[in-house]
């Protein structure tokens, strides 16, 4: 059986450390660790989560996707972090939760450097 590589961790580039370190604590619903060298790490499954601080970040691949077994308080997180999608997919408001084509149920936010963030409630993940 060919080696596959594995994906063991995602780096996401923000502006601002300290603020960014307590956007994604209060989004994701968990803390943190800061390391040196202007970064934090969260827990994402069997992902880490690297957030770097740089003085110009650029947006991560659109987008980034979670999944969650209570969308619905992920969803009420965004909205209080102002952090819900304004734009459309597949004509439905991204920032509202909805029943995608495919089956998944979620809604998009991004945070404050404009990177696109997609939460999808567990048990409707379509993986393809």
């Amino acid at each position: 059986m060919a080696d596959v590589p594995q994906l063991f961790r995602l780096n996401l580039e923000v502006g601002d450390l300290a603020q960014a370190q307590s956007f994604y604590e209060t989004l994701l619903n968990t803390q943190g660790r800061g390391q040196a060298g202007q970064r934090f790490y969260i827990n994402a499954g069997p992902i880490a989560f690297q957030v770097v601080a740089s003085p110009s970040p650029h947006p991560a691949a659109k987008a980034l996707y979670f999944t969650t077994t209570d969308l619905d308080a992920a969803h009420a997180r965004a909205a209080s972090l102002n952090a819900l999608s304004n734009e459309k997919v597949h004509g439905l408001d991204a920032g509202a939760i909805s029943v995608k084509p495919w089956g998944e149920r979620s809604f998009y936010a991004a945070d404050p450097w404009g990177n696109p963030l997609c939460f999808v409630e567990a048990g409707t993940v379509y993986a393809g």
